[in-house]
């Protein structure tokens, strides 16, 4: 699935629309769930199945299944940013582990850099908190891959890929 923007990860929820809710008719099924979590304002892929074991081997930080987002931070990221992220930043509750962070762009005007960034976590917030650890703030996120699978470009938001 390609998750829109204000749409939960989560199979039922009493405030907010889920990622289950999305799906037509015809797609939903009662064993379904996502695979992870994407925060609800993060878009991009999530994968939704029934299959605990697959889960599972995504999900586990010892498996260390790559997960990559694009993201437009504002202002700009630097050489220096990118040697912090490859030796692992100190959150106030953990150490997150070495991440590869890629410059794609920087935009003088807007001042704000294009970026890919791949950890093998996924912890709450983390990609969001390892910027505010380099006095960045994210303003929008975007999960592109994880492991060998890659959102579908052409995947509009809110459907889902087969």
């Amino acid at each position: 699935m390609n998750k829109p923007q204000d749409v939960v990860s989560a199979t039922r929820d009493k405030f907010d629309a889920t990622v289950l809710d999305l799906l037509q008719p015809d797609d939903f099924r009662e064993d379904l769930f996502p695979v992870g979590r994407l925060d609800k304002d993060t878009t991009g892929l999530l994968i939704l199945s029934n299959d605990g074991q697959l889960a599972h081997r995504i999900l586990s930080p010892k498996k260390h299944v790559p997960k990559i987002y694009e993201a437009l931070i504002a202002g700009e990221v630097t050489a220096t940013d990118v040697k912090r992220f490859a030796q692992g930043i100190q959150l106030e509750d953990f150490l997150a582990q070495p991440a590869q962070l890629e410059i794609i762009t920087f935009d003088a005007v807007a001042n704000q850099t294009l970026i890919h960034v791949q950890i093998a976590e996924g912890k709450f917030h983390q990609v969001k908190r390892m910027f505010e650890a380099v006095d960045k703030a994210v303003v929008t996120l975007k999960r592109i891959q994880m492991g060998s699978l890659k959102l579908d470009e052409d995947l509009e938001p809110g459907l889902i890929g087969h």
